[in-house]
């Protein structure tokens, strides 16, 4: 079942960007499924996105997730950026994370779900185990246990240093040395970061009570973004000192500021068909129309053959356009006030089609239908789509097509049944993603964009649409949505 959140992944950059960030990203909705899943993700814990899609985040069993999840509690302000966390990679080893935390909202501001980005520091956690069992064994030899300390961390290719109570750095590692030189001696905040008092939510405090705490900062030496791991140090009931290490974070923040221009690019790319590519194909069907009104009969059979081309060719770039231009209108209305009568709606759509649909000698059997608090347009769009789709590829087969639905306590859920040829498992989802058609749509025209529409709708109102075969051969398209609660 596909979610809601997709919608914001069906452009195809965007969709790239994040398969492609070293960062593991997933998405839940408020009832805390998953609904995303990136390739990072799956690397980091071992679970495909087809295992992790549709199941309950708990499947990770994260500590100390499983216990107290403060993902939509409203006393903790979101995002919440550092949280470190443990979870079950599929091979039943246990993988240290650190995390950032969000909220995902609409466009009204309601809450849909959350996100959740994370990366491996097993391996950082793994040597601040070791280094807490060789200070605890080895308390009486303090100078044996710093060279080995400098041995495993000049190893390290991130900067890391050690810091006391009173802010005076006391250790820097190689990677840490060759960026600002031998700095101990001196006051972490005027040498790390440039300033003249401590830095804003200093973690020296928590840090030296025993809590890990991650940060996120901008160094003026290297003019690179840095994820700051601030660790107890000795690892002890009464730790002395801080460790900090540095995590060069510069590549995520690049690729998020490649999303944010990403979509200023398909805003923009609406807007271009909105006002400089469909305006001029008007005029340009106007004047096919009115050649072929007036002058068909001079033209010999490559001249009409011509203009009937250029009449189709314009005539189906509109339609892209439109189809395009409804999909990008999916989700800027508002709701209304009032339900809407849903079975008026589908008639409605039928009487629009009904051309189609006595073409086809379709029969077509529509059942009372669930009310819901959604745009009336859009509950067009959506039925329009299903039941053209319908009347193009299955009604020629058998022209019997039924609409129906079912209301649960938090959904509605619409179907549009034909008894067609049906569509192939193997590309069930893929009908829904944009520009993507199924083997069956040869020698039907079309666009790729309405049942991209459909699914977005669904998105939108917190549902998912998906394809079932009917029983006995044939297609059933499936569209939950969630009623809204503004």
């Amino acid at each position: 079942m596909k979610s809601t959140f997709h919608r914001l992944l069906a452009e195809y950059p965007l969709e790239t960007l994040l398969q492609t960030i070293p960062t593991g990203l997933f998405l839940v909705d408020t009832e805390y499924k998953v609904v995303y899943w990136n390739a990072e993700a799956e690397r980091i814990t071992g679970f495909n996105a087809a295992e992790a899609v549709g199941s309950h985040c708990s499947f990770l069993e994260g500590v100390p997730c499983n216990e107290k999840c403060g993902l939509f509690a409203e006393d903790i302000q979101k995002p919440v950026v550092g949280i470190s966390c443990s979870v079950k990679h599929k091979n039943g080893q246990r993988i240290d994370l650190t995390k950032n935390v969000d909220l995902l909202r609409d466009e009204n501001g309601k809450v849909i779900g959350g996100i959740e980005a994370f990366v491996d520091i097993s391996r950082l956690v793994k040597l601040e185990n070791q280094l807490r069992v060789e200070v605890e064994n080895r308390t009486r030899e303090l100078e044996l246990e710093k060279a080995a300390l400098r041995l495993v961390l000049d190893g390290m290719t991130d900067p890391v240093y050690i810091c006391d109570a009173n802010f005076r750095i006391t250790f820097t590692n190689k990677a840490m040395l060759d960026i600002f030189g031998d700095v101990t001696g001196a006051i972490c905040y005027q040498e790390l970061h440039g300033r003249n008092t401590i830095c804003d939510g200093c973690p020296i405090s928590e840090v030296l009570s025993g809590n890990v705490v991650c940060q996120e900062r901008n160094l003026l030496k290297t003019g690179k973004t840095y994820e700051i791991i601030h660790s107890p140090f000795p690892v002890a009931e009464c730790p002395t000192h801080k460790l900090g290490v540095f995590r060069d974070i510069t590549e995520r923040k690049a690729a998020e500021k490649r999303l944010e221009q990403a979509n200023r690019e398909l805003d923009a790319f609406v807007s271009t068909v909105s006002h400089d590519l469909r305006s001029p194909l008007t005029p340009l069907i106007g004047f096919a129309e009115l050649l072929e009104e007036r002058s068909i009969e001079y033209l010999d059979d490559i001249g009409r053959e011509s203009l009937l081309e250029i009449k189709a060719t314009a005539n189906k770039m509109k339609t892209l356009l439109e189809d395009l231009l409804t999909l990008a209108r999916v989700g800027q209305l508002k709701n209304p006030l009032q339900t809407v009568d849903v079975t008026r709606v589908a008639e409605d759509v039928m009487l629009e089609l009904a051309d189609k649909v006595i073409e086809r000698q379709a029969k077509i059997n529509i059942s009372p239908l669930p009310s819901i608090r959604v745009p009336e347009s859009l509950l067009s769009d959506l039925f329009r789509n299903l039941l053209s789709n319908a009347l193009k590829y299955a009604a020629n087969k058998n022209p019997r097509i039924e609409i129906a639905g079912e209301s649960f306590p938090d959904r509605v859920r619409y179907r549009v049944i034909d008894h067609g040829s049906g569509i192939p498992v193997n590309e069930r989802d893929e009908v829904f993603e944009p520009f993507r058609r199924g083997s069956g749509s040869a020698g039907h025209q079309g666009t790729g964009i309405g049942l991209a529409t459909v699914a977005k709708i669904a998105r939108i109102y917190g549902g998912s649409a998906w394809v079932e075969e009917t029983p006995g051969g044939g297609a059933t398209f499936v569209v939950e949505l969630l009623p809204p609660k503004d």
